[in-house]
């Protein structure tokens, strides 16, 4: 075995998990199996005598050969599972979906963003070549403006009892539509049936209403006749069809109808229905391919954390529904009913998938962007921007015009000052773009920058270090160092209570004292 190459451990190798399993072999990257039943390990040992097998998670997670596990228990699992391997180090792809509640969703998008941890979802047709190029077809405007999306997931069989129908089929569709639309959902409407047992739905429709007007509903049943896969989206200048169970040469047509208007009255164009050419390619394997490039370049996945959060909001609401006998679920008003345990003023802006904790207050025209998460007691001031994906810890202040960019994080108790500045990319140019050569910054626990410093990135600025006011800081700063000037030089240290300490290391105001190491000041 080349311990050079990633090494993926599959976490439950049964129904769907097996093919994962010969995914992964044929990649070259298949480095173990984890699994309760022995006679399962017994027949992949055989198949993969290279590999390694175990019954025990967590003496897998203890294998340090082991870069990341993909993740094929069953869905009540993902969660437990997921947060033990990125607590441990590993990579992690979880197939759909990514968890059972929203909570779950978040703390583990927030404990791989902490542990800069690759954390992917299995939405395995985001990764289908039909579907890549149908994408790409609307994206050149092939089939003009959208007006609707009709999604079918039928078959008969295989029926669940840790999940209904909604959440076993519905994922991959919710998953695509919101990919082609571009844009999150208004309101949720469901309806469905429970034939074989009476709190597991069999059957349900989801109908999806967007801003833009554009209207999508996903029709999904274990209790079907005949199987069907199909994802049909219709425009006003072409149509289009995605079967994936059709023949390779027919899995995505073109349909040439239009609607032309004599005295008043539509009539219909008809047109003969034209297949596209696509490459013939098992998604499964593309999208392991693609989770094995993320580990390595340690890009953001397609369908990442934030990707899994956001089908899992529709699905809550779709169940939310059903439940209530097809009430129409707005989304707006879910994500204030969350709002409730924090402070937003009316005239700031808060994008959908946002975390944001207890006890935080959000002033006048700040704007949280989408995928940043905000902690506990937190204060963001007038005219601040956080994010996109940017991560704030518990009890900071962000004073008035700052922006705290993708890249930028701030752990516990960091105070930013009015009109200090971050960056994120070191040579910016407005006419070639850079965000690929982003460089992150950390600023640690309790360190304070001052009004109008800027800080360049890719440096950290450590615990209860001290940004003096209008300081430039170019290299980045110790924990408890005293930086002014432009470029920033030290001065001295500072205490934990932040007043500048003696000569001998001691702090005057609280009584405190700190011996110096390589990494700044610790407290004796």
């Amino acid at each position: 075995m080349d311990n050079s190459k990633v090494l993926v451990a599959v976490v439950g190798a049964g129904y769907w998990g097996k093919n994962l399993v010969r995914n992964y072999a044929e990649l070259g990257a298949l480095g173990a199996v984890c699994d309760s039943n022995q006679q399962t390990l017994k027949s992949f040992n055989e198949a993969y005598p290279e590999i390694k097998c175990f019954t025990s998670f967590q003496d897998l997670l203890s294998d340090r050969n082991i870069k990341a596990v993909s993740i094929a228990a069953p869905a009540e699992m993902h969660f437990s599972l997921a947060r033990e391997a990125l607590l441990s180090g590993k990579d992690v792809f979880v197939e759909k979906p990514l968890a059972l509640s929203l909570s779950d969703a978040h703390e583990l998008k927030e404990i791989a963003e902490k542990n800069d941890r690759i954390l992917m979802v299995g939405h395995l047709l985001r990764y289908h070549s039909a579907f890549i190029k149908l994408k790409e077809i609307i994206h050149n405007g092939d089939l003009g403006r959208i007006h609707y999306i009709y999604s079918n997931r039928l078959s008969f069989g295989k029926i669940r009892r840790e999940e209904d129908i909604l959440w076993s089929f519905a994922p991959h569709d919710i998953s695509m539509i919101l990919a082609l639309a571009q844009e999150e959902p208004e309101y949720v409407l469901a309806t469905g049936g429970n034939y074989l047992h009476k709190k597991i739905a069999d059957v349900t429709t989801t109908h999806l209403e967007f801003p833009s007007g554009l209207k999508a509903h996903v029709f999904v049943s274990w209790l079907h006749p005949f199987k069907e896969q199909m994802l049909v989206v219709v425009g006003d200048k072409n149509m289009a069809v995605f079967r994936d169970s059709s023949p390779w040469g027919e899995k995505l047509l073109l349909y040439p109808h239009n609607i032309s208007w004599h005295d008043g009255i539509p009539e219909p164009e008809k047109g003969d229905a034209k297949s596209v050419e696509i490459e013939k390619s098992e998604p499964l394997k593309a999208e392991c391919a693609h989770f094995i490039e993320c580990i390595t370049s340690r890009k953001k996945p397609v369908t990442d954390a934030q990707e899994g959060i956001e089908v899992l909001r529709i699905l809550k609401a779709s169940q939310d529904s059903l439940l209530n006998n097809g009430k129409k679920i707005s989304l707006r008003e879910v994500l204030k009913k969350q709002q409730d345990t924090f402070f937003a003023h009316e005239s700031c802006f808060i994008d959908d998938g946002i975390t944001i904790g207890t006890g935080t207050k959000v002033w006048h025209l700040s704007h949280i962007l989408k995928g940043s998460s905000i902690g506990k007691n937190c204060s963001i001031g007038q005219n601040v921007v956080v994010g996109p994906d940017a991560r704030i810890g518990n009890g900071c202040k962000i004073q008035n015009n700052v922006s705290v960019y993708k890249g930028v994080t701030l752990e516990d108790n960091v105070f930013c000052g009015p009109s200090m500045v971050f960056t994120n990319v070191f040579n910016p140019r407005a006419h070639i773009p850079r965000m690929d050569e982003m460089r992150t910054t950390l600023v640690k626990t309790g360190a304070t920058i001052g009004a109008n410093a800027t800080i360049v990135c890719g440096y950290t600025i450590g615990a209860y270090a001290f940004i003096g006011a209008g300081a430039v800081v170019t290299r980045g700063a110790p924990d408890h160092a005293l930086m002014v000037g432009n470029p920033a030089k030290q001065i001295g240290w500072m205490c934990e209570c932040g007043n500048r300490l003696e000569d001998d290391l001691s702090c005057l105001h609280c009584g405190k004292r700190y011996k110096l190491t390589g990494q700044g000041l610790v407290l004796i």
